[in-house]
């Protein structure tokens, strides 16, 4: 059975733009994969905390000597890795804010990357643990950045999912939702036509 992993890192929940691309794609995806498993992790309603070093403390203790609370701590980021790891899909829904991502997005980011659990370190550098995964990034901002030097948000989401061994990414932008209704309705609706082809090849994979 397949497994799709939804996050969501729109403060508005799923009422985001970002979330509402995400949901379509999800909604014809599972259309596509009858009996397949959606998980949502949805950040605004569910926030990850920002890190610690008390926090990383717990990841980087043995498990035998860990506390109480750092034992709670590891527990909450194992669980964020063991639905990544179930998922053979992952769906991201992606606002820019002040030119960056979510800080909840990246909270949840720095939950999940953990040496031993989904990278390791060699002797060549680290190494992605977790591979034959296909992710799609729904980005949504409200003014034009995709393929230009203020696009921080692309080159960075593209470079931690490689770093966890996820090389099969393709982004959905719609940009341009701040300049006018006109402007909005277009991007929304190119972003919307492209969901379409990106289902077939989803649905017949292995």
């Amino acid at each position: 059975m397949k497994t799709l992993l939804q996050i969501q890192a729109s403060i508005f929940s799923n009422g985001g733009q970002s979330s509402r691309l995400a949901e379509r794609f999800v909604s014809q995806w599972r259309a596509a994969n009858p009996g397949a498993e959606v998980i949502t992790r949805d950040l605004a309603r569910d926030p990850v905390p920002h890190l610690t070093a008390e926090r990383f403390q717990a990841f980087l203790a043995k498990p035998e000597e860990r506390t109480l609370e750092q034992e709670a701590d590891a527990a909450y980021s194992d669980t964020l890795i063991h639905e990544l790891k179930r998922a053979d899909v992952i769906v991201l829904g992606l606002p820019m804010y002040n030119f960056g991502l979510p800080s909840s997005l990246k909270a949840y980011f720095d939950h999940i990357a953990r040496a031993g659990r989904t990278f390791s370190y060699t002797e060549k550098g680290p190494v992605g643990l977790l591979t034959g995964k296909k992710a799609y990034v729904f980005a949504t901002r409200g003014g034009l950045y995709a393929g230009g030097a203020l696009d921080t948000q692309t080159p960075y989401v593209r470079d931690f999912l490689r770093f966890l061994g996820i090389n099969d990414v393709e982004f959905v932008y719609a940009e341009g939702l701040g300049m006018g209704d006109a402007a909005k309705n277009a991007a929304l609706a190119k972003a919307e036509n492209a969901i379409g082809s990106l289902i077939e090849p989803v649905a017949i994979a292995a």
